[in-house]
């Protein structure tokens, strides 16, 4: 297990910084995930209606996903070198401009335009997963998973009101001119300016800084992370992965809860309006009362993805991260089930996007601190950086994958391909769980 100065007993001063900087990564959390909300609602029927085909429903969220694969390693590379502050601040800068690009997409009726837009968001998404690790640059061991769950809580309320403001977004964005799914981005694009105002007011100093500096007083002498490789690069970092015993598993659990959670959410958009259009399940209100359907029902999922996440990191740090991962993968499983069995039924599906959300907050937040708990500091950062980066890549597999399946399996067969990678990682969840309490 690791141990660092701060995880034995932190003076007062620590605690203090590490509030602020906790304090700090919430605000930008929350206001940076109005943009990213918005993105994932929107991305998919933008898709559509700019290329007629649901086969392309998943493009927006593969461009999302797989800039954030990108760039989670080079993020990682200038947070060693130059502290968290200045690798969020630039994230939260390229999300900003790909916000704009949401907004021009739709005007100019450029599917190019829009994944270059979508592209710029996923270095956004990229910047919020790196944030919460940044939580635990100076977290105690004690209470490594709260501080966590604290920072990936606090993009709740900027998540969820990100889908919901479709319909005030369309509002104002009429008020320029702008096409309806235009409008909620600009929402995005102030949501990522004012997150990377706060940063650069709270994040001083830089917790990363701030962690090297108690080091050295604490007499910790340095450990070198580069092996002549080029740091920052995925060699060096799954080097660091393979000299880190139990990285692999909190690594897998994270990867796969992203990969169905993705997967499924992606296409339940173009599955709702596809089931409006069924006789027996149309809506009286036409394509407005479909859209917001889609942003309430999104909305949800996020809230299940987010809003419980300090209580089940403090829940995580009682009775074990391996236990946590667990019981996140059961309720995957249980996702997928009722997804795939209540296809046709917007309250199943409504249901089972809650539980999809739920079961990606408890195995994310709970495989997260498990992974920062046994990489050593000096290699911590770069090791996050490749979870993110894998994290990314499966985001990308899943909405470029289930666009597909979603033509030829149908939303229920997609739910049910998803249990067998569930499975998988289960069974090594029960296997760590079993040697940890040997």
């Amino acid at each position: 297990m690791n141990t660092t100065p701060t995880s034995i007993h932190p003076a007062p001063q620590r605690v203090r910084a590490q509030r602020r900087t906790v304090a700090t990564l919430s605000v930008s959390q929350l206001l940076s995930g109005v943009g990213n909300g918005a993105g994932l609602a929107i991305g998919s029927l933008m898709a559509v209606e700019l290329t007629g085909s649901n086969a392309f429903a998943g493009a927006a969220t593969t461009a999302i996903s797989v800039a954030g694969a990108l760039s989670a390693l080079p993020l990682a590379a200038l947070a060693v070198k130059r502290g968290r502050r200045r690798a969020l601040s630039l994230g939260y800068l390229l999300a900003a401009l790909g916000a704009i690009g949401m907004m021009v997409a739709p005007v100019a009726n450029s599917f190019a335009v829009l994944l270059l837009g979508a592209a710029l968001l996923g270095v956004g998404s990229a910047a919020n997963l790196q944030a919460r690790f940044a939580a635990t640059d100076l977290a105690a061991d004690a209470t490594r998973g709260r501080d966590l769950g604290l920072v990936v809580w606090a993009i709740t309320i900027g998540a969820v009101a990100g889908p919901n403001l479709i319909g005030p977004g369309s509002a104002l964005g009429g008020q320029f001119g702008l096409p309806p799914m235009s409008g909620p981005f600009l929402f995005s694009l102030a949501g990522m300016l004012l997150a990377i105002l706060v940063l650069n007011i709270g994040l001083r100093p830089d917790p990363i800084d701030l962690a090297r500096a108690w080091e050295k007083e604490d007499g910790v002498p340095p450990h070198p992370v580069s092996t002549g490789r080029r740091r920052g690069s995925m060699a060096t970092g799954l080097s660091a992965v393979r000299a880190s015993p139990g990285a692999t598993l909190g690594i897998a659990t994270i990867v796969v809860a992203h990969l169905v959670m993705v997967g499924v959410m992606s296409m339940t958009p173009v599955h709702l309006k596809d089931l409006a259009a069924i006789p027996g399940h149309e809506m009286h209100g036409g394509s407005a009362d479909i859209l917001i359907v889609i942003g309430f029902v999104i909305s949800l999922h996020i809230a299940g993805m987010y809003a419980l996440s300090p209580f089940i990191g403090a829940w995580a740090d009682r009775i074990g991260q391996p236990r946590m991962m667990l019981a996140g993968m059961m309720v995957l499983v249980a996702a997928v089930l009722v997804a795939g069995i209540g296809a046709e039924s917007r309250s199943a599906v409504t249901v089972a996007l809650v539980l999809l959300g739920l079961g990606w907050s408890m195995s994310t937040v709970s495989g997260s601190a498990f992974l920062a708990e046994r990489v050593d500091r000096p290699r911590r950062v770069l090791v996050q950086g490749v979870s993110d980066t894998l994290m990314g890549a499966a985001g990308a597999l899943g909405a470029a994958g289930s666009g597909v399946l979603l033509a030829t399996l149908g939303f229920a067969g997609l739910g049910y391909l998803c249990l067998g990678f569930i499975l998988v990682v289960a069974f090594f969840c029960v296997r760590e769980v079993a040697r940890t309490r040997a």
